[in-house]
């Protein structure tokens, strides 16, 4: 009794504070221990969890603020979605925000977001660094809005260049894009935001995309579309994976076997979470044993539905337990329960923006140059701005990846910005043009009329033409033509001003009927909030032109392994021009097939297995200076390859330096594969010698017997140039 009384005045004399009073014990958690691995931790709370907290964080809550009227609980962050959290056992809940190129949706909330240029546009920089910092930026503002977890990570390849969406993505080589997101996500996840990559898999077109089915063998797959997530998941490591709205070889993305747990958990041994998109699950039983970990954003299938499901044997408890552990593990990994962030802190709009610029800066790309860049602001009288609200702001791209502009639509600043409606945020060209020829007189023509436009080119000295596209989830282009009557102002503008230049604001690659006749063209893709600022710094000079290609410009939608979109009836010649931007399909189907009988042979592995030539090639741009490439050699057992590299000209610049790989013929392939790069800064003058290590996914095939990657016997041709059509230095050996 008595050594009862004693550990009984210990343990309160323990809880007395300075103030006198007792305080209640905090309670015990060991997961709470950081010195623990993610498992571990995540373990350890799963076997404290009822089974009605395991079901809540399987599930979302619902639209929440998607769609007015839903019902959002006390903690909602105001973004696409929640997983509501476990608070007596101090599990935040997830706050999820969609957030491709900058986290969307925070006007409502009165908060400032960044907008970056597209991650088509950034990959054109085939900077690994870039890539990182734009995942900087988009974490970094993540957590000082409240939000723990990014749902952007678009890895899904152009396997058609009018996808609606191609403005997320990061092109068309598995390669380059894997790297490009790979590196984005590990930017967002070093700020301990939980990354994700999407649509998992081969969701590459909008038309239909809710009811179409992906066809291709399991060999093609791996090598292109599935190889790009491969890669990205093997460099970014990110804490989710999106399944996509489409079904792949007949059975939905999310819950697909063979994607999910063969593939994905099996082969890469993926030990994050799967989530669906949004209204992407179709099945409880089905998409639980498939490998779908997190329905999103309701619990039609893994609410009630999947309890019973679990109570009745028909899923087990230890899939449940995974499914969970994933979730959790994730949330530890990443470091969003030990550093939650702090939410409604404030964004820093000006480091937003300097980054914004430099990765715009890096990501624009001339396409064309008859001497007329860069303007000499000395010698210029009277410069013609043309087009596409030049004088007001530049377009961004819509969908879920849509962030909002600062002070309102920069056309329409007073009137509520509609889904599919084209928003223009607030850096005019026209303006920083004036700020570098301040001795010229610049003017400004709306390009609505054609005798207009064409009477101020004429008096000018030089004519800027701004050209865009507006492209959106959705949706897919009907056409690979510029919009409207884009084209006819180009070429009428040409024909009265021979130093016309071109800066093209695109989601996607356009045809250009005109080519012959402008002096200068630039791609600029979407290229941000510091549109503006970094479009003049390149028309003038002040930065040197480094972007290449990440996609090919067909000449025709001939030279396309498929002539139309699947699903979407090609326009006629008038319908083209009144479709407005984008085209919508309606989706009254209940089933459409996608036969993607090219395989991996689209973009440049199409022009070069079918000998076609492209508008401009995969890897292609300019610069204001030129380089030389020698003293080619290759080390085939490390896969390293060697060569020196000059810059011969008098401008400081920057190559990006491409290395391709022909396999043996005993492969059966009749085309190049990008195997390596590297970005190199070379003052005038200046020579290198650079070291590029080959991928060895790049120079293998996937065998479908062996469920294995291989690589062949034989002479392997090695490539390396300016890009995929510009190949000086080129060797056979045989690559262990």
């Amino acid at each position: 009794m008595y050594l009862r009384s004693l550990s009984i005045s210990l343990v309160l004399i323990l809880l007395v504070h300075d103030n006198g009073w007792a305080q209640p014990a905090a309670p015990i958690r060991p997961w709470m221990n950081a010195a623990l691995s993610p498992d571990i931790r995540a373990d350890l709370v799963i076997k404290e969890m009822t089974l009605d907290e395991k079901i809540q964080l399987v599930h979302g809550i619902g639209w929440g603020p998607l769609i007015p009227g839903s019902p959002l609980p006390a903690d909602n962050n105001g973004g696409a979605g929640e997983v509501l959290g476990i608070e007596r056992l101090g599990i935040p809940s997830v706050q999820q925000a969609d957030s491709a190129v900058g986290v969307r949706m925070a006007a409502p909330q009165s908060r400032y977001s960044t907008l970056l240029p597209s991650v088509l546009g950034a990959t054109s920089s085939w900077d690994i660094e870039v890539a990182h910092l734009y995942g900087d930026v988009i974490g970094r503002e993540l957590r000082a809005q409240g939000y723990n977890q990014s749902i952007g990570g678009g890895v899904n390849l152009a396997r058609d260049p009018r996808n609606g969406r191609l403005f997320e993505y990061a092109g068309e080589d598995p390669l380059l894009a894997g790297v490009t997101v790979g590196n984005v996500i590990r930017g967002i996840q070093d700020n301990h935001i939980m990354g994700d990559i999407k649509h998992y898999a081969l969701n590459d077109q909008e038309t239909g995309r809710a009811i179409v089915d992906a066809r291709l063998s399991k060999k093609a797959a791996r090598e292109s579309d599935l190889l790009a997530f491969e890669i990205g998941i093997r460099i970014g490591q990110p804490a989710s994976v999106m399944c996509s709205y489409n079904k792949v070889m007949g059975d939905w993305a999310c819950e697909n076997d063979w994607l999910l747990n063969r593939v994905l958990k099996g082969a890469w041994h993926f030990p994050g979470f799967v989530v669906s998109d949004w209204d992407g699950t179709h099945s409880t039983e089905k998409a639980a044993l498939a490998g779908l970990d997190v329905q999103m954003p309701g619990e039609e299938y893994f609410g009630a539905p999947l309890k019973k499901a679990v109570g009745s044997g028909r899923v087990a408890m230890t899939r449940l337990d995974d499914m969970v552990h994933r979730l959790l593990r994730s949330m530890f990994n990443a470091g969003v329960i030990d550093h939650a962030p702090t939410p409604r802190t404030v964004v820093d709009p000006f480091r937003g923006l300097e980054d914004s610029q430099h990765i715009a800066e890096e990501s624009i790309v001339l396409l064309k140059n008859d001497g007329v860049l860069p303007l000499q602001s000395s010698s210029l009288r009277s410069i013609a701005v043309i087009g596409a609200h030049a004088d007001v702001g530049i377009m961004s791209g819509g969908g879920s990846a849509q962030v909002d502009a600062p002070g309102g639509n920069a056309i329409s600043p007073t009137t509520p910005t509609q889904w599919g409606e084209a928003v223009y945020f607030p850096s005019a060209p026209l303006r920083y043009i004036r700020e570098h020829a301040k001795r010229a007189v610049v003017s400004f023509d709306a390009g609505t009329n054609l005798s207009s436009a064409v009477a101020v080119a004429k008096g000018a000295d030089v004519a800027v033409v701004f050209a865009d596209q507006y492209m959106s989830e959705s949706g897919d282009a009907p056409t690979l033509s510029l919009p409207g009557k884009q084209n006819q102002l180009i070429a009428a503008v040409a024909a009265a001003n021979p130093r016309t230049i071109v800066v093209l604001v695109t989601g996607n690659p356009v045809t250009m009927p005109w080519i012959n006749q402008v002096a200068g063209v630039m791609e600029a893709w979407y290229p941000g909030i510091a549109s503006g600022q970094a479009i003049a710094n390149l028309l003038f000079g002040t930065v040197a032109p480094s972007g290449k290609l990440p996609i090919s410009f067909p000449r025709t939608e001939s030279d396309l392994p498929h002539a139309h979109i699947f699903g979407l009836a090609a326009p006629s010649a008038t319908q083209g021009e009144s479709l407005g931007f984008w085209a919508v399909d309606e989706e009254k189907r209940q089933s459409l097939t996608a036969d993607y009988n090219e395989g991996v042979r689209f973009g440049y592995k199409w022009f070069d297995s079918e000998r076609k030539e492209p508008l401009f090639a995969f890897g292609f741009g300019l610069s204001y200076t030129r380089y030389q490439y020698s003293h080619l050699q290759v080390e085939p057992r490390a896969k390293r390859v060697s060569f020196t590299l000059k810059n011969v000209g008098s401008v400081n610049g920057t190559e990006i330096a491409e290395v391709y790989v022909g396999l043996p013929k005993s492969s059966g392939e009749n085309y190049r594969r990008l195997a390596g790069w590297q970005r190199v800064a070379l003052s005038a003058g200046q020579e290198k010698s650079i070291t590029v290590t080959l991928e060895p996914l790049a120079v293998a095939t996937f065998d479908e017997k062996k469920d294995a990657w291989i690589w062949h016997s034989g002479q392997y041709t090695v490539s390396v140039g300016g890009s995929s059509r510009d190949l000086p230095l080129q060797t056979t050996v045989a690559l262990y």
